[in-house]
């Protein structure tokens, strides 16, 4: 085959010498604008596990990057007077133009046509080439020529930065965060050869104008940042290589990523690569290895489906969709990381000590968990368990053993829970107009037996019209009061756990089908006239709500707190307003379904107007010992509708009217939503309503082991964390997450005491004989 490769970064070059090497026949071009050997840039930095995968396909270029990389393990925080350092994270740091230099050489070596100081302005300026790879970086003219084909979405990032060197020789990746009197400066700086370091400099926009940095030049830019820095720097000065950057050279990251990543342009295949296909942000050094990996996964698919003209379609196809997923993982911690140092100043920087700053930082992506950092740094982080348990009231055992984070406990008024786990309100459809019953109380105890805090029963109704469907709990009536007696005393008077209740209306959502019947279709017969903020269906078939008239609202406040009444007399532990998934009173907070002209439509307070007359009424009736929480949807997922920051302002409302914690859900207001689902995916809501308004928070969705709910409670995105589906597959879904991490502080009923020892074992016995045939 002729291949062309536009652009001698990593990705061009390093694609170019794998395919020559797996087939010499090939007649392999790589074509670069600038001079023989000459390149931009400070230093890259990739992981080990890249460097693994470059050993195999080429071992060669792999030992001579080897010894000329440097590789640490260690990360040091420098944070408000405080130096930490934890190891085993396995980085490798390379001079950009070493590297570079490394690949062309081994290129030459290998037979590959290198072109310098050729400016391509298209790809048919090579009409013989059956492949042209467009590795022409961010500014890709290829990708920019064919953009309707393509289809690039770039989002500049709020985010300024620096790309700087200095002659320091830092021994370890360090983290330095500095306050001025405009907000917070932070570097991240990582030595890349014998004698010099990257130092990258950032801030969000509002603080570089503030110090005039954009008024700078360069040379003014250098000194202000040598006198931030100067503490770490110890009087090594910054360099920069970037003088053909006109003003200061402070810039915006571009996030980019394609809807399609090749093309046939009539003559050639036209492939994307390396940054002209996507970025992913410096926080989590990833730039370079994604161009790494985009080189072996095409020649892999080459040596899969054959190296000749006719496979080239199927060979492209392949690629893009194996390395499309890879790369929106990366996307996807690259992301959560940049987000993380976006907010740093207003969401942790100010409020975190040291220590959980430190924890908090180094899992901002997502991708690195509780055990990981065990693997990686033991001592460091059983140090960290300790200083969290101290501040959780728990003294260290005889041995001087502490609870993982989710094993401690939390205090709310006057609720004290035993762990961080909550059982989340699940709808089980299972009642008898609105009575719960033998299965809810099995349901519920089970869970409760089963290590579990907290237990909440499924969102229950204020009315009879109150309901989402015939089958949904109830208290409304002395008859469900009675039966839900039995369930709560069962829970206090058999367990440790605390149980908790969620009121709510359906609101326009309601006179539904139950789940297995047709989720969210309406009842053929049997059903009750909705009302909602207005007079919008859920769904195109569903019945008409009518728009709430003030007698409406008085009603449904008199429900409110009669049920109030009620779940109080009844002694449950702690109350939850259900202000989420588009029932009653979240159809008052989102413009998706709130068209009111009136005082209880507009902006925020307006919308907030009538859910808040319903919390003020229920917290004058409910115990001032007894906690309430508010749970939200933060993100509407649909165009126009509500975002995370619009449920800030929604949680500041409910927290100074006096709500104690505000569970953390998102979606469901409209049937039309998109969200984007993913691990751990709406955690990061529950973490910017904690640490920016200041309030407990729960955090929900996708948390399904032990690992997920210690790094969010460690890293203080959440305080609890509500779990559901594993608790339906498990109930004693707590005690055996703390069987398989190893804590043995989790107390089983004492009837179920010799079972434990067996279950442990068996887990022992499993991890022992793990890969064995």
């Amino acid at each position: 085959m002729r291949i062309v490769c536009i652009g001698g970064g990593p990705a061009g070059l390093y694609f170019a010498l794998l395919m020559k090497r797996q087939h010499p026949e090939h007649h392999v071009t790589v074509v670069e604008r600038n001079r023989p050997f000459d390149t931009f840039g400070w230093g890259v930095v990739f992981s080990d596990a890249t460097m693994q995968s470059m050993r195999q396909w080429d071992p060669e270029t792999a030992e001579a990057i080897e010894v000329s990389f440097n590789h640490w393990d260690d990360i040091e925080l420098v944070f408000k007077g405080r130096k930490i350092r934890t190891t085993g994270h396995g980085f490798v740091g390379i001079g950009r133009k070493k590297m570079l230099n490394i690949l062309q050489e081994r290129c030459l070596e290998l037979g590959v046509e290198l072109l310098f100081e050729q400016d391509v302005e298209s790809d048919e300026q090579f009409a013989d080439a059956d492949l042209i790879i467009a590795s022409d970086g961010v500014n890709s003219r290829i990708r920019n020529k064919y953009a309707d084909i393509f289809k690039p979405d770039m989002v500049i990032r709020p985010n300024r930065y620096v790309w700087l060197g200095t002659d320091k020789k830092f021994d370890a990746f360090t983290f330095d965060f500095q306050r001025t009197e405009h907000g917070w400066f932070q570097a991240h700086i990582y030595r890349f050869d014998e004698n010099t370091s990257t130092f990258i400099v950032e801030t969000t926009d509002d603080v570089f104008r503030a110090h005039g940095l954009d008024q700078m030049d360069q040379d003014q830019s250098i000194a202000f940042c040598e006198k931030l820095f100067e503490g770490t720097l110890d009087g090594h000065k910054l360099m920069t290589n970037a003088r053909h950057l006109r003003g200061s050279a402070w810039l915006n990251f571009g996030r980019l990523i394609c809807e399609k990543w090749s093309h046939f342009n009539g003559q050639s295949h036209v492939v994307l690569m390396g940054d002209s296909a996507h970025t992913a942000h410096f926080a989590i050094g990833s730039g370079t290895k994604l161009a790494i990996d985009d080189a072996i996964e095409l020649t892999r698919q080459f040596d899969i489906l054959g190296h000749d003209k006719a496979t080239i379609p199927a060979v492209l196809s392949a690629y893009e969709e194996v390395r499309r997923v890879d790369v929106a993982r990366i996307q996807n911690a690259a992301r959560n990381a940049m987000e993380w140092f976006e907010v740093v100043g207003t969401r942790y920087a100010d409020t975190l000590e040291p220590e959980q700053f430190m924890y908090s930082m180094l899992t901002r992506s997502q991708r690195i968990s509780h055990e990981n950092l065990r693997l990686r740094d033991k001592d460091w982080l059983e140090g960290f368990e300790r200083w969290f348990a101290e501040r959780a009231g728990v003294a260290p055992a005889a041995n001087g053993a502490v609870p993982p984070p989710m094993f401690t406990p939390f205090k709310l008024r006057g609720l004290t829970l035993k762990n961080r786990i909550v059982v989340s309100p699940m709808a089980m459809y299972s009642a008898a107009d609105g009575v719960p019953n033998d299965f809810h109380l099995v349901h519920l105890g089970a869970r409760a037996m089963g290590g579990a805090a907290l237990v909440f029963p499924e969102m229950t109704c204020v009315s009879a019209d109150a309901r989402i469907t015939p089958g949904c709990l109830g208290l409304w009536r002395d008859e469900q009061a009675q039966a839900f007696k039995r369930i709560v005393d069962f829970v206090h008077q058999q367990t440790p756990a605390k149980i908790g209740i969620q009121l709510g209306h359906a609101g326009r959502k309601g006179a539904t089908k139950v789940a297995w019947e047709g989720i969210d279709q309406p009842l053929a017969e049997g059903g009750w006239p909705l009302i909602s903020a207005s007079a919008l269906p859920y769904l195109k078939h569903s019945d008409m709500p009518r728009e709430m008239t003030r007698e409406d609202m008085d009603r449904v406040v008199t429900d409110f707190v009669r049920a109030t009444e009620r779940a109080r007399d009844l002694g449950f532990d702690i109350l939850e307003l259900h202000v989420a998934h588009g029932y009653l009173l979240s159809s008052f907070l989102s413009p998706l379904t709130n068209l009111r002209t009136d005082d209880y439509g507009g902006d925020h307070a307006a919308r907030a107007r009538f859910p808040l007359e319903v919390f003020h009424a229920v917290r004058k009736v409910w115990p001032e010992d007894r906690p309430m929480s508010v749970r939200l949807s933060t993100h509407d997922w649909h165009e126009g509708g509500n975002t995370p920051e619009d449920a800030a302002i929604f949680a500041r409302l409910f927290k100074e009217a006096g709500a104690d914690m505000i569970d953390c859900s998102s979606g469901q207001v409209v049937k039309e939503e998109k969200p984007v689902y993913g691990r751990l995916f709406q955690t990061p809501f529950s973490d910017k309503i904690r640490n920016e308004i200041q309030v407990p928070t729960i955090a929900v969705g996708a948390i399904s082991e032990a690992d997920h709910a210690n790094s969010i409670i460690a890293a203080g995105r959440a305080d609890l964390c509500a779990i559901a589906r594993p608790h339906l597959a498990d109930p004693s879904f707590v005690m055996h997450e703390a069987a398989k991490i190893g804590y043995d502080g989790e107390p089983w009923p004492k009837q179920y005491h010799s079972a434990r020892a067996q279950y442990v074992n068996n887990l022992a016995r499993a991890a022992t004989t793990a890969g064995k045939p």
